[in-house]
């Protein structure tokens, strides 16, 4: 019985000194972070592409066992409700270019192992005229059409700690190929065609700590951590973000108007590389497990703002071990084209 409990005690000691740490450098980086504006590159692992989190303004940080948990804080996944869980996303972004992302994740043993995921994040810029600099009217002439593109794919783990404590991590092979470029060689007077591609190794952590008090719960997490990458001479960072949320459903506090309702409250502060700090805010209803209205809002850029979205859910008619869940958000993007999320979830 001593051994129990002073078992509980170093587990206490471990989980406050490492929740500690976090914060401290956490605060650290949002007080005095250099930012370096618009300098990074890689910027597509910013992109995200879940409907659900698109709809409450990306204020995911703190939600536990969410299924887009990979592209967000992996620490979420460590509390998954279900075995099985696989995502999929489709993203109509700016400018035409369109993103795939897919997400796989398992708890073998009720997650007495912890969560294992896979994550996969695509993209399509469409075709870009390619163009070199000539001796002309113009000064320039047309080359071949090139086909930007990039692809990151990830394996993460998670694992709750205690019944109020969880981490997470992710590890990601990150790759981006802009095409070709027609270049001079020195002193020949000739040309030759060179392959623009450059890859990385980008690093995710996560915390989850549910307070015990009603649904309070706080996330933290820290993403895109690399070295720096280049494609020719000059280096640049990838889009590094920390992330501290905040999560609560209302219906705990003020009570809820009736059976097997949720109104979920989330609020993220966001420490970007390239931008300002941003302040996400985010809310669902969440009506018998079969429908969710959502909306949000994104502040420190100039694009942002309002967020919208719905789901629903084959969980809340408990006819089967396997459910089905349909997202979909709307989200205006200033001077650009707005921008649709679709995601579909399998669960078992």
């Amino acid at each position: 019985m001593v051994f129990h409990k002073e078992n509980k005690k170093v587990n206490r000691f471990i989980i406050t000194g490492v929740s500690a740490i976090i914060v401290i450098g956490l605060l650290s980086s949002l007080s005095y972070g250099q930012t370096k504006w618009a300098q990074t590159g890689f910027n597509f692992l910013s992109v995200s592409s879940d409907a659900k989190a698109g709809a409450i303004g990306d204020a995911v940080n703190s939600l536990s066992g969410y299924s887009g948990a990979l592209f967000h804080n992996p620490a979420t996944m460590a509390e998954m409700p279900t075995m099985l869980n696989a995502n999929f996303s489709i993203n109509s972004w700016i400018a035409d270019i369109k993103y795939l992302q897919f997400s796989v994740m398992v708890s073998p043993s009720s997650g007495n192992y912890g969560t294992f995921g896979i994550s996969v994040q695509s993209v399509d810029y469409g075709d870009v005229q390619g163009t070199m600099v000539w001796n002309n009217s113009q000064g320039f002439i047309d080359t071949e059409m090139m086909k930007p593109s990039a692809l990151a794919v990830g394996v993460g783990y998670a694992m709750m700690l205690s019944k109020q404590f969880g981490v997470g991590a992710q590890v990601r092979f990150a790759y981006q190929s802009l095409g070709k470029s027609v270049v001079s060689v020195p002193g020949t007077g000739t040309y030759t065609t060179k392959q623009n591609v450059a890859d990385a190794v980008a690093y995710d952590f996560g915390t989850i700590f549910k307070t015990g008090v009603k649904s309070l719960a706080f996330g933290m997490s820290i993403r895109n951590f690399s070295s720096d990458v280049a494609y020719e001479q000059e280096a640049f960072q990838l889009p590094l973000l920390f992330t501290i949320g905040i999560s609560a459903d209302l219906f705990d506090f003020v009570g809820s108007p009736g059976e097997n309702q949720s109104l979920m409250f989330f609020l993220d502060s966001t420490h970007p590389r390239s931008h300002p700090e941003q302040i996400k805010i985010g809310a669902e209803y969440q009506f018998m497990k079969l429908i969710a209205l959502r909306g949000g809002y994104i502040s420190g850029n100039s694009e942002d703002g309002i967020t919208y979205g719905m789901g629903v859910s084959s969980s809340g008619l408990g006819v089967s071990p396997v459910n089905f869940d349909v997202d979909y958000s709307y989200t205006p993007f200033g001077v650009f084209n707005n921008v649709h999320r679709i995601s579909v979830s399998l669960s078992m």
